[in-house]
């Protein structure tokens, strides 16, 4: 088939799926078969699909008001931040609404250069923020892949995962922020740990910068947790948020600890169409249903499962964390995928060529996981 002939731009690889439906953890594909789904749409569907207190949120408030601008003061607005901060937990009481994960990250390195005065920015190597220019000028490789841009629009240096002899050496009185994603994901769920996350904490305070946990990926209870940040117990200056954030509806966040909102005046910040009533009314259900359906809880239980029970086949170990896993194998992790597809169960591939990936819903059950097991058990090692 000529890529053109859709009319859509032919950027993306394409797995070979005709899916016109879903419902629970499964696509349903149109010629008739049932795919559990442990990819989640780059772990966005956190709840799965058709969860019906979420399409009940959606209705109710596209019934109500479809669309007003920030402009606007609305209580659903104030009450999903609310709710936001309430859940992360950490002191971040401040929340700005936008539309992406990227763009959150954009606003947070913003803030940050712009309240300390400085242009370094740090980041990890493997690390993956997004494809605008500033998330793109911190994400591990882009320079050389994709970029496009004639240059950053500011200093960035990266560092080791795990160096914390690097940490000393890059963050220094010139370093407007360190960004961080505390698990990474294209990286292959890579989970940094709270040794090193908590060296990058210190220092970052050390040295007046600011600490920017991107948990576009691990945030939002997927590791059995609110965010990655509460499991590693530190406390960063800013926290971005997506995917999960809206189990399907796009929406993120950036989450700001009061000494990082003191700075904010009218105009600082915009967006259009982020902090949308729709947007905030189903953020709101998606951390009502976490919380009320014990959710978090469900994550660890089957990450546990995982990890002791889907060592097996081609897969030689388990990393990452929650449903951030990644299942390293001793083959190509594009061919396991590829069998596993062939079995009827979709996962990831990664940045790493012996990583698959496994983002599942939130809601996944025992017997899902025991389907994953025997699916490995059953390809070659």
């Amino acid at each position: 088939m000529d890529v053109t002939a859709d009319h859509l731009a032919p950027v993306y690889s394409q797995w070979p799926l005709d899916v016109v439906g879903a419902s629970g953890v499964h696509l349903h594909t149109r010629d008739g078969r049932r795919i559990l789904d442990l990819y989640g749409g780059h772990a966005v569907a956190a709840l799965g699909y058709s969860h019906p207190r979420w399409l009940a949120a959606l209705e109710a408030q596209a019934k109500s008001l479809l669309f007003q601008s920030n402009a606007v003061p609305l209580e659903v607005r104030s009450r999903a931040a609310m709710r936001l901060s309430h859940f992360a937990g950490l002191g971040l009481n401040t929340v700005f609404f936008v539309n992406t994960g990227a763009e959150a990250n954009e606003n947070a390195l913003k803030l940050a250069l712009r309240i300390t005065g400085r242009r370094k920015v740090v980041a990890i190597e493997g690390s993956f923020h997004g494809r605008t220019a500033a998330a793109g000028a911190v994400t591990w490789g882009a320079a050389k892949k994709w970029y496009g841009f004639p240059q950053a629009p500011f200093d960035v240096e990266f560092i080791p995962r795990g160096d914390l002899g690097a940490i000393t050496r890059a963050v220094g009185p010139d370093t407007a922020a360190v960004i961080v994603e505390p698990v990474q994901g294209v990286a292959g769920a890579v989970d940094l740990g709270a040794s090193f996350l908590g060296a990058l904490r210190a220092r970052t305070a050390e040295t007046c910068a600011f600490l920017i946990c991107d948990e576009v990926q691990c945030g939002m209870g997927r590791t059995g947790f609110p965010f990655a940040a509460n499991m590693h117990g530190i406390a960063p200056d800013m926290i971005t948020t997506a995917k999960a954030l809206g189990a399907g509806f796009p929406c993120s966040a950036v989450l700001m600890a009061d000494h990082v909102a003191a700075h904010l005046k009218t105009d600082d910040l915009g967006t259009t169409f982020g902090g949308g009533p729709m947007a905030c009314a189903l953020i709101e259900a998606v951390v009502d249903i976490i919380e009320s359906e014990g959710l978090l809880a469900n994550v660890r239980a089957r990450a546990q499962q995982l990890r002791e029970t889907c060592i097996v086949g081609p897969v030689e170990s388990v990393q990452g964390a929650g449903l951030l896993a990644g299942l390293r194998t001793r083959r190509p992790a594009k061919d396991v995928q590829r069998e596993l597809l062939e079995r009827d169960i979709l996962t990831g591939t990664s940045g790493d060529p012996n990583v698959v990936r496994v983002l599942a819903p939130y809601v996944l059950e025992e017997r899902h996981v025991a389907q994953l097991r025997d699916a490995l058990a059953s390809l070659p090692t």
